[in-house]
């Protein structure tokens, strides 16, 4: 009988994992076409997987907790119309089995080897609340009892404690004195290989641990999971790619003026808020139509020229991290479009609630440094992509002004564009060819503009 299969999907070009958090049908239950069936985790978004199609969940393939490779069947679903089989028996009287023999265990040194240990203190069963297994190994490392952690508010789905809100309370915690917990720790679960082949390396690890050098005046900060997938993309980029940066300085004063006298007018007739970003992405689809060879990527000796202009926006979230949501044919947008998407890619980023494909596909990106009051950055190219460009701070400066009547000295909103592109495929000409006219589309800008 034709079954349908149920994906892990990839949820970043560095992400190769992902934990499941929740089913939420179980064998024999019927789904509709892109009802959600599961929640996953990864180290930089959770997310809720849709069914692909109408039907019955025929089996799931791996538990609740279980760390599952992107790519990997975690479920089959039987169409609607095609008489499902029973469930087998074997997968349902397996529960807490690893899925794949991997084994998840706290930060350690290589040297000093973690004893096995059982996760006595806290697991599903015996609290009403569920605790992913990077929140419960986070409350192992920084020694918080199972009454803290059940008074921890959570703000994922159903209540649930997520990452951000355990080192918020941890933050918290240590503004002010502790007594000491009235129960023994969490602990965190040791699940052993039953395979002959060497462990594989830890899947899930705790957030950042600190501790302090013997003479207490150097602080050591171990990388969390999702910091040294940060860095292996970085040093992955800068490997790949030759570097070069090229800069501009732009004048935006009339465009800086019109979004001043409009931005209430556009809030009340589109209930949406009108930030510089959508503006700047104007500009840069305009110059990608002019020099599409920017909106490419490489794959061997070939430079594959992208016919969709999918726009990437670095999106800072609450932890500090980066993600990059990706908005897909943003060259059918007009400015209302744009401001929409960019605005709900932005709120659900940072609450968590990207879908897979909303961060994959991406062939040009732009990051506004300007956020942060920088001028000017040099931003590492967003890999498999050859361009990425990054936007300053706008500030008042002065600068010369030409009239009819001769040259002037006027106050002026100026701001820095750089773009870091691939010389491998990009030469300088194309970079700053490319880079000049988004300065120049911005300098256009018509002040008259209805909105």
């Amino acid at each position: 009988m034709p079954t349908v299969d149920l994906i892990m999907p990839k949820m970043g070009e560095s992400i190769m994992e992902a934990t499941i958090l929740r089913w939420l049908k179980q064998p024999g239950d019927q789904v509709e076409l892109d009802e959600t069936i599961l929640e996953i985790a990864t180290d930089k978004v959770d997310s809720e997987i849709p069914s692909p199609v109408a039907g019955t969940i025929q089996n799931i393939l791996f538990n609740e907790n279980d760390v599952v490779e992107v790519g990997k069947v975690i479920a089959t679903i039987a169409p609607q119309g095609e008489s499902p089989t029973k469930p087998s028996p074997a997968l349902a009287a397996e529960p807490e089995k690893p899925s794949n023999g991997t084994q998840t265990t706290p930060v350690t040194s290589p040297s000093n080897p973690v004893p096995r240990v059982q996760e006595t203190q806290l697991r599903p069963s015996q609290t009403e609340r569920f605790y992913s297994p990077l929140v419960r190994n986070i409350a192992s490392q920084e020694n918080i009892s199972r009454e803290e952690l059940e008074a921890i508010p959570g703000t994922g789905a159903g209540g649930r404690v997520t990452k951000d809100d355990v080192m918020s309370y941890i933050s918290q915690r240590g503004q002010t004195p502790q007594p000491a917990p009235s129960a023994a720790p969490v602990t965190a679960t040791v699940i052993e290989s039953t395979a002959s082949a060497p462990a594989p390396e830890p899947v899930r690890e705790p957030a950042t641990v600190k501790t302090t050098s013997f003479d207490g005046q150097v602080e050591i900060v171990e990388m969390d999971r999702m910091r040294r997938l940060i860095a292996d993309h970085m040093i992955l980029s800068k490997q790949t790619s030759a570097h070069v940066t090229s800069f501009v300085e732009a004048d935006v004063t009339e465009m800086v003026r019109w979004r001043d006298r409009n931005k209430d007018a556009f809030e009340k007739k589109y209930q949406e808020k009108i930030t510089f970003t959508p503006l700047f992405m104007e500009a840069v689809i305009q110059a990608i139509r002019d020099f599409p060879r920017i909106n490419a990527s490489v794959e061997g000796n070939n430079i594959l020229v992208k016919k969709d202009i999918n726009l990437g926006m670095a999106t800072a979230l609450p932890n500090g991290n980066l993600i990059v949501p990706v908005i897909k044919n943003a060259d059918y947008l007009n400015l209302v479009g744009l401001t929409k998407t960019v605005n709900s890619l932005a709120d659900r980023a940072r609450n968590n609630q990207l879908k897979p494909e909303e961060i994959q596909g991406g062939t040009f990106t732009l990051t506004n440094v300007g956020t942060f009051g920088n001028v000017m950055g040099t931003p590492i190219i967003n890999q498999p992509q050859v361009a990425i460009l990054a936007t300053g701070a706008i500030r008042k400066k002065p600068a010369v002004i030409e009239t009819p009547q001769g040259d002037a000295i006027g106050i002026r909103q100026m701001m820095f564009l750089s773009l870091s592109y691939d010389h491998r495929v990009v030469d300088g000409y194309l970079g700053g060819s490319f880079l000049r006219r988004i300065a120049d589309y911005l300098e256009a800008f018509d002040p008259q503009r209805t909105i």
